[in-house]
Order: structure tokens, then sequence, then C-alpha cells
């Protein structure tokens, strides 16, 4: 699935304001995302901390859930582009890899960082063997 450049613009743009906006008090680690749906739309998510450790929301999901909330019952993820404010690009964690895969099994996963470094993958390099709709048939 071609992600043209000014695609890739948007997503980063996105992903970096998005982490602006980030709910990061305790780990100060201020996290952005942006997904491009096959339909070509945009949505962004930053990631959500709580005292409760456990119940953090990472900006991946905020930004699924958020296209899920607005309407796309049949969200096909085309891409989704990570931007955490490290001289280190950051792979998503456990959870997201297997949020991106339900509703992305074939997605795109760019990770970016203040620095030039990138990390670019299929969602199934990141999460081999993953567990999914059709192993529910």
């Amino acid at each position: 699935m071609p992600i043209t450049p000014a695609q890739l613009a948007t997503l980063k743009k996105a992903a970096r304001q998005a982490a602006g906006r980030a709910y990061a008090p305790y780990s100060r680690f201020r996290v952005g995302a942006a997904i491009l749906t096959e339909s070509g739309k945009v949505f962004a998510g930053c990631n959500v901390e709580n005292a409760s450790y456990g119940l953090c929301n990472c900006a991946e999901r905020t930004a699924i859930f958020s296209a899920v909330a607005a309407g796309e019952r049949k969200l096909r993820l085309k891409c989704v582009l990570v931007f955490t404010p490290t001289t280190k690009a950051t792979a998503p964690c456990g959870a997201c890899r297997q949020v991106i895969f339900e509703f992305g099994p074939k997605a795109r996963v760019i990770s970016t960082c203040r620095s030039r470094d990138r990390q670019d993958r299929l969602i199934t390099d990141l999460l081999p063997n993953a567990f999914g709709p059709a192993d529910l048939a």
C-alpha cells in the first residue's frame, strides 16, 4: 500500500501536533500518533496517562479509537505513524500492535522522533503470527 510523500507529511505533522496535546504528567513521555485509513482519512491521537498506571492509553490506540468513534465502522488502516520526543524512534507497545493488526492486518507502521532516526515496518513484522478476527471464524 504505497503512501505518497504528501500523505506522509500530513501524518508526521498530525502526530507531532498530537504529541503536544498528550496528558503525560507521570512519565513526561509525550507520544503522538496519526493513522491513515484506506478511505484516505487521517485521525490523530496522543497518550493519556492516569494515576492508576494500568488505565493509561497509548497514542496509537487513541487515534484508532477516535476513528471508530467518528463513524469509521469498516476501518482499515493503511498506515500508522508514531512520533516520540526522543533521539531514537520507538516502536508501538504490544497492546498497540494487537489493535493495529485488528484494523490493519497489512498496515505500514512508521516510527519517527526528533532526530532523523526512523523505523518503517509492516505490522506483520512487528507482530508475527498475530491473533486476529480470522482466528474467530
